[in-house]
């Protein structure tokens, strides 16, 4: 498995986050990115995971509730990356894939445009 210390695949999960066009990043809304080590055991190859309400099923009765939850999981990204080039490539991709389901976009259509 490659080995890279928590810090550097937070500061790589926060490149990736500011890889994204501000245009977007203005529109996101009440959500946090958080970065684990592992996914529950029910799914150990999850490397990523987005919890809440996408923008777009949010209507009136969306207020004060907790904000949505995008976690990146650093060790299965680890164990199916070779380089540290793949892990930052495989970040950008699930940071984009979590972003995009707040946004409301379903994983058959991430597959479509390559971000599956």
């Amino acid at each position: 498995m490659l080995e890279m210390t928590r810090e550097e695949f937070e500061e790589l999960v926060a490149e990736a986050l500011d890889r994204i066009p501000p245009e977007l990043t203005r529109l996101m809304d009440n959500v946090a990115v958080f970065v684990e080590d592992e996914p529950s055991p029910d799914d150990p190859d999850l490397l990523g995971l987005y919890e809440g309400t996408p923008l777009t099923d949010r209507g009136e009765w969306y207020a004060g509730v907790l904000p949505d939850r995008i976690t990146i999981y650093r060790g299965p990204t680890l164990r199916m990356c070779d380089s540290r080039e793949d892990v930052v490539a495989e970040t950008e991709v699930t940071v984009v894939h979590e972003i995009a389901h707040h946004f409301g976009i379903d994983d058959e259509r991430l597959h479509e445009l390559g971000y599956g």
